[in-house]
Formats: structure tokens, sequence, C-alpha cells
């Protein structure tokens, strides 16, 4: 199995300048970089692609969410500005190679609301219309859409695997299928290992992630379970760490991020490389 890392281990935004953390990518032993794309503007992908390739590094390209970015908003101009960035993305991961582009594509990160039925239904309904177009377009761009539940604390829309099922199955098209993140995973399933399973062959991406979001191999996530289950399901996707070393104030507020995660985010990288190889190359 290919493993890899995020950009958010060391950067948000990240940009042009950051570009030399390719480089510790490469050295630390990773097959992919996961560019997390906050603005597009800041980044020279036709540099970033070239440098990929003289690294041999491949690409998967990831999103972020905040309330602008929201297509199950009340407010429509957020709900476009929503779509507008998916379809943003799915060209920059078109053009970048990368085979999906993956997130909590349904809403903002941080919105977390008790609300009456009657709105989630709304909510519900928007949310769908605009998968359903975004998923259209992933179709013509060949670039599969990978929606990832997240803990109740940083959403109040999808959490577990049975609640992202029932939504990618009411779009019902296989340019939209799963992604999972394993810090989430670990607060809202019962067994991570089972939930891989239930997903089976709509599991597209898997973000490998401790249960506090530090090293992987330093908490108590399940990776022998996790490793049977990808084994059991013919698992052919990658494993990319994706947590925060360097977090923006929008991220670090949407996700709770209060406190250093490692000693340093090449700590984190290299010691968290040499777990997932252990776990995920025998």
């Amino acid at each position: 199995m290919k493993i890899g890392i995020s950009t958010f281990v060391w950067s948000s935004p990240f940009t042009t300048a950051d570009f030399n953390i390719l480089n510790k990518v490469k050295e630390y032993g990773y097959d992919i970089v996961e560019i997390a794309v906050e603005d597009r503007d800041l980044i020279d992908f036709v540099k970033l692609k070239d440098m990929c390739r003289s690294l041999d590094l491949e690409i998967s390209i990831s999103g972020a969410f905040g309330t602008e970015r929201d297509i199950s908003s009340n407010n429509p101009d957020f709900r476009n500005k929503g779509l507008s960035y998916i379809k943003d993305c799915l060209d920059i991961a078109n053009y970048m190679e990368s085979p999906i582009f993956g997130g909590p594509l349904y809403s903002a990160v941080g919105k977390t609301r008790l609300v009456s039925d009657q709105q989630k239904r709304e909510e519900r309904l928007w949310c769908l219309d605009n998968l359903s177009l975004a998923t259209t377009y992933a179709r013509e761009k060949g670039v599969k859409l990978a929606l990832e539940p997240l803990n109740r604390f940083e959403t109040d829309m999808i959490n577990t695997v049975d609640q992202a099922l029932e939504l990618i199955n009411e779009i019902n098209d296989d340019y939209l299928q799963l992604l999972l993140d394993t810090f989430h995973n670990n607060i809202e399933e019962k067994s991570i290992p089972n939930a891989i399973r239930k997903i089976g062959k709509k599991l597209l991406h898997i973000q490998g992630n401790e249960n506090d979001r530090g090293i992987p191999g330093t908490g108590h996530v399940d990776w022998e379970g996790i490793n049977q289950a990808l084994m059991d399901i013919g698992y052919e996707g990658s494993i990319v760490i994706e947590t925060f070393g360097a977090p923006s104030k929008e991220l670090a507020r949407a996700a709770s991020i209060w406190r250093p995660l490692a000693e340093s985010p090449d700590i984190l990288a290299k010691e968290g490389a040499e777990f997932l190889k252990s776990i995920f190359r025998r």
C-alpha cells in the first residue's frame, strides 16, 4: 500500500513558498504528498507538478471547507461558492493527476448546532442538489469525490459511516465515494475495522491519524485491525497522514487544535512514515 502525508502537517495555508516540504516528504520515504488547497491563488501548480514529478511523488488533493464553502448553508451565496470551490479543486486534481478530491464536501467544518428536523431536511436537500452537480462535474473531469465523515465536535451533519453511506447512496454514482479519517472514526465508530468492511469497495481513501492527531502508533488506534480490514476488502487506495502542525486561526478554531500535536512537524512526519511502513508494507 502506498503511504502519503498532507501539507497540513507543516503549513496552513500551503503556498509556493512552502515547496521545500516536498523534499522532506521524499526523504522520509512517502510515496504521495496530499496537497491541501485552502487558496488556489497561493500555489503555482505548474511548478508544483514539475517538482513532484522530479521527486517521483504522486499527488492527492484535499479541500478546506470554511463557512463560505458550505453547500448545505441556508445562505445561497455560500452554497454557490462551495460548489464553485469543489469544481475548482476538481480542475486542479485533474491537472495534477490526482485520482481523488477529498474532504467534508457536505458542510463547513466547525458547524455544530442543534437544529429542527425541518431545517435538517432543508440542509440535506441543498447538500444533495449540490453534491449531485459536483459528482457530474467530477465524472467529466475523471476525478472521484471522496466524502469524509467528521466527528460530532466538528460537524452536526455526517459523523458516522452509516450516515455517509446513506448520503452517497442517494446520489448513487461511482464518482462519489468515501474517505475515512481514523481520528474521527475513533470517536464515532464502535469498530473502525468493521466500519471499513461495511464500506467495502466504496472506500476510496484513508487518512491514517492517531486518536489525538499525534504521531501514528503512539496512541490507541487499532492499526493491526485496520490493516486486516483493508486487506479483507481488497483496498487499493492509499493511507495518508493528515494532521496539523501549523494551523491557521480559522483551521485551529474549526478543528479545536490548541496545543502542539508532536515535538515538531518533521518528527511527526519522520516517525509517522516509519510506523505506517511497518504496518502497511509487510
